[in-house]
């Protein structure tokens, strides 16, 4: 599979639910930065976040255009989303939608995994979205 490929398959079973089907997709040792957040290391971190994302929101990515050279690759989207469940240290839930422009950087090692998420968008935008 190309890089285009693998990138394309991780964000389509990120629009399905389907972490297990993301996990698969990325390296033991992947690297995981959100927003200016401490970066996460490993698969098993990695999995946690995404057992918390899919209790605190439910969301789909939508107008996604990927950018790929070599192992490396770009992701611009919109996140449409719903707040499900108060993360910490946020606003209160009580099913706020969102719909937030964010973009990403992957990369993919020699195995065809995915080793690095970084993942930016404005959480100022989000707060006020979500009646911050």
């Amino acid at each position: 599979m190309t890089t285009r490929d693998i990138v394309t398959a991780y964000y389509a079973a990120f629009n399905t639910g389907d972490t297990d089907a993301m996990l698969a997709l990325v390296a033991d040792d992947m690297r995981h930065d959100v927003n200016q957040r401490e970066p996460r290391h490993g698969k098993a971190l990695f999995a946690e976040f995404n057992a918390h994302m899919t209790r605190c929101y439910r969301e789909q990515l939508t107008e996604m255009v990927i950018f790929t050279e070599g192992n490396r690759a770009a992701a611009e989207f919109i996140v449409n989303g719903t707040y499900l469940a108060t993360d910490e240290g946020l606003p209160q839930a009580d099913g706020q939608t969102y719909r937030l422009p964010a973009g990403a950087f992957l990369s993919v090692n020699a195995e065809g995994l995915i080793d690095r998420v970084t993942t930016y968008y404005n959480l100022n935008d989000w707060m006020q979205q979500v009646g911050a």
